[in-house]
């Protein structure tokens, strides 16, 4: 089993915490718009208060590790990797319990180029145990507004987790998923399984709108959120999102693999 210090170290020599490739003018600008009500930070949530940049700030201080100094304003924005870790023991634990109870588990990512395999891994692992991982409305399309204007994306699944892709896309793997923020996809796979008459997943697990949109609606949602990504924090904080676990989430693919196997060790769920 990976142990928690050779992680730290891990974590800290990939980026993935301590000093990250997210700067502090990406982050401040996220808590302005969050602020603001703009759709394109909140990713599905509606939150319960009134945050303000300052509130944000130190929410996302206390969840993340970020300098908590109004007046830092470039540079790198920081990760403690002491949280990251204490958040990836409570995201394993609840794998386990839905391992467990057998549950239906729902797989999404917004993005698939990094976190694809990581999902797919504790995917993989769960429907070996028992877990139904499901696959609601593949192939449905998916119509996302985004910089360029109104765009229309299909539904697609790549072992167990969901994404979506260009209508043109040939499915060839992760490398044709789009990025996307979007609360709409998990709507509308939620919206597929409840058509369908279940099952309904018992956790949705992911990133972005797959997490807020999924909480927001009531479902048990855990997922990975970088520094500019305020709306699992404030989720977390109001009760709609069980697990955060704070890190940079545009890291080399190949990066995550440790946190892997330390995830599915901490489930129990390593063959």
């Amino acid at each position: 089993m990976l142990s928690t210090g050779a992680l730290r170290a891990h974590l800290l020599a990939a980026r993935l915490a301590g000093p990250v490739a997210t700067s502090r003018e990406e982050s401040l600008r996220s808590y302005r718009l969050f602020e603001a009500r703009d759709p394109r930070v909140l990713l599905g949530l509606d939150p319960q208060y009134a945050w303000g940049q300052r509130d944000l700030l130190a929410l996302m201080a206390d969840k993340c590790g970020v300098s908590g100094d109004p007046g830092h304003t470039s540079g790198s924005d920081v990760i403690d990797p002491e949280l990251t870790l204490a958040a990836l023991d409570a995201f394993g634990d609840r794998l386990g319990r839905a391992v467990h109870t057998r549950s239906p588990v729902l797989f999404g990512t917004g993005h698939p180029h990094r976190l694809l395999g990581f999902y797919a891994a504790l995917a993989d692992a769960m429907s070996a145990l028992g877990c139904p991982v499901l696959t609601p409305a593949q192939g449905r399309s998916v119509d996302i507004t985004t910089r360029f204007g109104l765009r229309t994306y299909n539904l697609d699944y790549v072992r167990g987790v969901a994404l979506v892709r260009e209508p043109d896309a040939l499915p060839a793997g992760p490398e044709t998923g789009a990025h996307t923020h979007s609360p709409l996809p998990v709507r509308t796979a939620l919206a597929a399984c409840a058509e369908a008459g279940g099952p309904l997943p018992h956790l949705v697990v992911g990133d972005h709108g797959w997490v807020c949109g999924a909480g927001q609606l009531g479902f048990d949602a855990i997922g990975l959120a970088d520094t500019d990504d305020p709306a699992l924090f404030v989720g977390e904080a109001e009760g709609q999102v069980s697990v955060v676990v704070p890190l940079d989430d545009a890291v080399r693919s190949d990066y995550y693999r440790p946190l892997t196997r330390y995830v599915l060790n901490r489930a129990c769920l390593s063959q």
